[in-house]
Order: C-alpha cells, then sequence, then structure tokens
C-alpha cells in the first residue's frame, strides 16, 4: 500500500526520501581540454552558429550482436524525423559526416582522460577497446558514437562515507540541437567529435540535496586537474532517479548543478504518483490483462466546433482520432509533479513520437478547462459507445501522425497499469521534466571494427600519475585548517593556483587569509572594476609577493600592485609605492586633523571615521590601515 503523500519541495525531510527509498546516481560528461578532436585531426573547441552547408540524413536501427533491436533506436525510427545537420568547413570533416574511417585515439586525450581516472581511485584497464553505441535521435551522424571504458571500480570522498564510480569513459561528443518541430529536427556540428569523459556513479545518494553535492564535487575534481575544457557547455550532467517500486529514470539535460534537487524531487515525487495511480486502476479491476481502448475517427463529429485548434485542424484537412481509455474516468487528471497531471505524460508522448509539436496536441473529457461544447462530447460518447466511466482523448494530425498520436495514447495508458516506464527525460525550466525518449538498453552498444584495441601499460599510468594534484577534498580540509574565508575554500581548490598558494605558505610564510584573498577575490574585484578579465599569471603573483614578503608593500599594496598590472600591462617593482615610516605617518595624521577641524561634522562620534578616511586617501597601500587606526586612537 503505497500511503505517503508528497509535501512541497521545501518541507520534504532526509526521513521522508527515506520513506520513499529514494537512490539516485549520476553521469556527468566533461569535455577535455585537448588540441584536436578525438577521431580525427580537426581543431578541437571552434565553436560558430555560422555554417557552410546543410546536410539531410534519416535514421535507422541496426541489429545488435545478438539480432536484436535497441527500444530507444526503434522509437526514434517511429518519428519519421528529417535530420539536418549545419556544417562549418573549419571544424568538420569526411568522418564526422561517416564518408572516412576514423584515426586512432588522440593520444593526448587518453592521457588526460586517464589521468582523471586514476584521481578518482579508478582501476585503469590494461587494454582500450572502442565500442559504437546507437544515437539514432541524430545528436550524430553516423548514427553511432565511439566510445570506450578506460576505468573501473573507482570511488570519491563524501562528507563521512564514499560514493563509488561504476565506470569512466572516453567519447566523442555530439551536436548542438538547434530546434526540433514537427518531422524537422536541426543541428550544429561545432562540437561534434570533441574528446570528453563521461563518470557513472553507482545509485547512492540518498536525498536530492546529496545528488547536487556530489556532483559538485565532481566537478571541482576535474577541474583541479587544468586537463578540462570550462565555461558554458563544457560539462553536463544526466541524473538517474528511482524510488521503491519504482525503476530507473534518466533525467538528461540538467541545465545547472543547482537546479538538481528539485529537478530530482519532482522525478521521485512522478514516479510514487505513477505507482499510486497503478493501485488505483488495479482497485478499479484494470490490470495489463484487462485493459481495453479502441481508436474511432470522428472527423465527422466535430466539422461544426467552435474550439480553434479542431476548427483550424479540419481547415487542412487533417484527421481526428478519438481513443476510449475503458475505466479511465478523472485519471488524467491524476497529479504527478509539482502542477502536472498525467495527460501530459500522454501529451508529451504524442508531441515526441507523433511529432505533433503543436500543443495542445491532444484534449480529453476529464478537462475542467474548455475544448469542445459539452453537446461535442455527448455526440462522441454516443458515437464510439464509451461508458460513463470511461475517458475519451482526443488527437489530430495528417493520417499517418494521428494514427501514430492515437497508438501512442493507447501504449501510455496501459503502462499506467504496470507502474512506471523505463524512460529518459528531459529537464525543463520549471524543474519538472518531459518525456524525451525510451530509455537505452544494452542492445545499442555493439563493437567497433574500424578500430583495434590499444594496450595501457603500467609504465604509462605511473607516468601520468606524477602529474595530478592531491584530490580536492585533502586541500580542502588543509584550507579549513588554515582557516581561510570559507568562501575561498572550494574556488581555490580547483584553481590553477592551488600549488602557487601552497607555495607561498610553505615557502615565502605568507598568511593563508592574504594569499587566499589575494589568488582568488582580487582578480574578481579587478575584473568587476575594469569590466575585462585579466590573465594574471604565476610569475606576476610571485614577483608581487615577493616585494609583500620583503616589506617594500602592505596588505593592500598587493591588490594596488595587482591593479597597475591589469591596467598598464607590467609591475611597478622597480618603483613600487613603498611602505612610509612612523614620521612620515605622523606628519599625514597631523596634517590631516588640520583638515577635518575645517569641516562640518554632525555626529560627533563619526569624527575618528571621517579622519580615517581622510588619512587613507593619502597612505592607503604605503601602510596597513589597522596601524593608522591604532596610531589614531592613541592621539
Amino acid at each position: 500500500m503505497i500511503d505517503f503523500i508528497f509535501k512541497p519541495f521545501e518541507e520534504m525531510t532526509d526521513e521522508d526520501y527515506a520513506r520513499i527509498g529514494f537512490k539516485s546516481g549520476l553521469e556527468v560528461h566533461q569535455q577535455l581540454d585537448t588540441e584536436k578532436k578525438l577521431f580525427c585531426r580537426c581543431p578541437s573547441g571552434k565553436y560558430s552558429k555560422n555554417y557552410n552547408a546543410e546536410i539531410l540524413r534519416h535514421m535507422r536501427p541496426t541489429l545488435s550482436e545478438l539480432g536484436e533491436y535497441d527500444g530507444t533506436a526503434l522509437m526514434e525510427f517511429k518519428t519519421k524525423k528529417n535530420i539536418i545537420y549545419r556544417i562549418h568547413h573549419d571544424s568538420v570533416c569526411t568522418y564526422e559526416m561517416d564518408d572516412t574511417p576514423p584515426f586512432m585515439i588522440n593520444e593526448e586525450a587518453l592521457d588526460k582522460a586517464i589521468a582523471i581516472g586514476i584521481l578518482m581511485n579508478c582501476s585503469i584497464i590494461d587494454e582500450l577497446h572502442i565500442a559504437r553505441k546507437q544515437y539514432l535521435d541524430g545528436s550524430i551522424p553516423t548514427g553511432f558514437q565511439r566510445t570506450a571504458i578506460f576505468g573501473v571500480n573507482g570511488w570519491i570522498k563524501y562528507k563521512d562515507r564514499k560514493i563509488n564510480i561504476i565506470q569512466i569513459s572516453i567519447e566523442e561528443d555530439s551536436c548542438r540541437e538547434i530546434s526540433d518541430i514537427g518531422h524537422n529536427r536541426y543541428y550544429n556540428t561545432d562540437r561534434l567529435g570533441m574528446p570528453l569523459i563521461e563518470t557513472v556513479t553507482a545509485p547512492e545518494m540518498r536525498t536530492p540535496f546529496e545528488v547536487m553535492e556530489v556532483c559538485e564535487i565532481l566537478s571541482a575534481l576535474v577541474r583541479s586537474t587544468g586537463l578540462v575544457r570550462t565555461g558554458a557547455g563544457a560539462a553536463r550532467e544526466d541524473v538517474n532517479v528511482s524510488v521503491e517500486g519504482g525503476t530507473r529514470i534518466e533525467i538528461k539535460g540538467v541545465p545547472s548543478i543547482k537546479r538538481i534537487p528539485i529537478l530530482t524531487y519532482n522525478e521521485a515525487m512522478r514516479q510514487w504518483n505513477l505507482l499510486r495511480l497503478r493501485e488505483e486502476l488495479h482497485r478499479r479491476g484494470i490490470t495489463p490483462d484487462t485493459f481495453k481502448a479502441k481508436v474511432d475517427n470522428v472527423t465527422k463529429c466535430l466539422r461544426k466546433t467552435k474550439y480553434e485548434p479542431i476548427k483550424n485542424a479540419l481547415k487542412e484537412g487533417l484527421k481526428i482520432n478519438c481513443v476510449t481509455l475503458c475505466g479511465f474516468k478523472d485519471l488524467l487528471r491524476w497529479q504527478t509533479q509539482t502542477n502536472t497531471y498525467f495527460a501530459k505524460e500522454i501529451s508529451d508522448r504524442v508531441r515526441v513520437i507523433a511529432c505533433l509539436t503543436t500543443l495542445p496536441n491532444i484534449i480529453h473529457s476529464d478537462s475542467a478547462s474548455e475544448t469542445i461544447s459539452n453537446s461535442e462530447w455527448q455526440t462522441i460518447k454516443k458515437v464510439v459507445g464509451a461508458q460513463k466511466e470511461d475517458t475519451l482523448v482526443i488527437v489530430w494530425g495528417d493520417e499517418k501522425d494521428a494514427e501514430t498520436g492515437a497508438n501512442e495514447i493507447i501504449i501510455r495508458a496501459r503502462e499506467a497499469t504496470i507502474g512506471v516506464p523505463s524512460e529518459t527525460r528531459q529537464a525543463l525550466k520549471d524543474g519538472t521534466n518531459g518525456f524525451e525518449r525510451i530509455l537505452p538498453g544494452p542492445d545499442r552498444m555493439y563493437p567497433d571494427t574500424d578500430l583495434p584495441p590499444e594496450k595501457i601499460t603500467i609504465e604509462r599510468v605511473n607516468k601520468l600519475k606524477q602529474i595530478l594534484p592531491e584530490p580536492i577534498w585533502e586541500r580542502e580540509e588543509w584550507y579549513r585548517e588554515l582557516k581561510i574565508p570559507n568562501d575561498v575554500i572550494r574556488p581555490l581548490a580547483i584553481s590553477k593556483f592551488a600549488n602557487l598558494f601552497k607555495k607561498l605558505v610553505k615557502d615565502f610564510n605568507i598568511n593563508p587569509k592574504v594569499a587566499s584573498i589575494a589568488l582568488i577575490h582580487y582578480p574578481k574585484r579587478i575584473k568587476k572594476k575594469l569590466k575585462k578579465s585579466i590573465d594574471f599569471t604565476e610569475e606576476v603573483f610571485l614577483n608581487i609577493f615577493e616585494l609583500f614578503k620583503k616589506g617594500v608593500i602592505t596588505r593592500e599594496g598587493i591588490l594596488l600592485e595587482m591593479m597597475n598590472y591589469a591596467t598598464n600591462g607590467t609591475l611597478s617593482s622597480k618603483n613600487p609605492q613603498k611602505i612610509i615610516s612612523d614620521k612620515e605617518l605622523s606628519e599625514i595624521i597631523q596634517e590631516s586633523k588640520a583638515e577635518l577641524e575645517r569641516l562640518t561634522i554632525i555626529n560627533p562620534d563619526k569624527k575618528t571615521h571621517v579622519l580615517m578616511g581622510i588619512i587613507m586617501n593619502k597612505v592607503r597601500g604605503k601602510i596597513d590601515g589597522s596601524k593608522v587606526y591604532k596610531l589614531i586612537k592613541e592621539n
């Protein structure tokens, strides 16, 4: 008996998620920072919205090694999509279009991938085998992606436990989808073939917030190596979610790590509510064996309708079908996600598989909103022979799409009697998700006969171990011991200056707080003021901190030296703003007090602060403010 009722997102507790058996795992895709692509020698990382040509393809499924078709491939084939690729001569060659065989794997990419696998404590396999993974959505022109597992059985540290890494693969990136309307889907091929790694965790996260936090650790870990690309689209994560009695659902296209909690909450709610729906159907005596539905053409019944979508469909000569779902009365209004109902599960299938993308693409008799008139519903019920406990669903399109749409309505309704169908679902802006395709199975994978296996020697692995940083959780633990500001800890752990920080603290004896703020916060302040990013090198920082260590410049002088470099492109090392003497400071204080006496101060309690401001305008960068304040108080 599924008796738990979902609470609003903000009210759910860890105990609530344990009650429903929440489990989640991650599939994190991260582009590697390489000069060339993975299986050709085209340049990597050349993005452009411009294109020189368009290529049309139609995708067809192929048999697996066991002589079976993958369910996802068959579903995509039903959509009858025209796949149009927009290509640019600077970033695509005949390999990507499947007109020439692949080159041997990019060894730079493989080295960087293996190094990251080592950092995740994976066992690196001794022989790399390239496989083909079918993708009939058109995201790869060949219809398959070349991929290879190179690491297994790894782990990362999370709080007081370990999260297991099932496997990590190296593979070629796919195209960027531009639009998908009706039977036409457009792709930009600029990122196609770029090397990336896919990290798959075990389903060991127990709450939506744990999923987010583990994803942040994985992201930080790979960024700390300096071996990966950063920026929009360089990293993408898919989230797998299930509840007790449900099944693994993959949410693709998660737009940001911060959105993971609400997305996984809604998917858990969806699965739980679909299980409750199954119970209700069984209570009504509707099981997979007793399920009944039928399709009727009701075009003539609606020839005089005033409902605009169907009125327009009739003008275009489209066909209107009515699906009778026996015993389903009021169930299309069954809540699945936040402000989302079972009718959307059906509408999504019709949109994706029948390609009826103009919404609404269905209407139903459970709807409380105004669609066709009540008399028209009654006429249709009489014509199709519906009973009062039945629900009617109307779909329209050309003859083929209307038939496909009606069949998908029946398929999805029958699945409700079973529970939660295995699907890949799309992340939506409101935190809910929508149907994308049937969840792929093992039949989509088969060996690649174009590329031979490649040995991965122990010597290669040992050599790569030498270039790796320590894991970020070890860095962060040390930073906390140094008591540097909390908002600096994670950015510093993944920064290219993490090793420089260690050198400044251990070799230069620089205060950790001063060093960390200078390396992380000061560049941000300068970027905000100058409205541009400045590439501060390790050499620049070393020169500045050398002056600070010798007492030539103050802590505030560090920022001034950085600003001078950002503005003029050079350091003022030969003539920096030197620290003033106590005698010079005393004279400036007396001079500033005289200036203060000439001012009208409304609030006497503020006189010290005003005086401090006058003095600091004259000595900023030449002496620490704490010393100035101390001398003012003494005077």
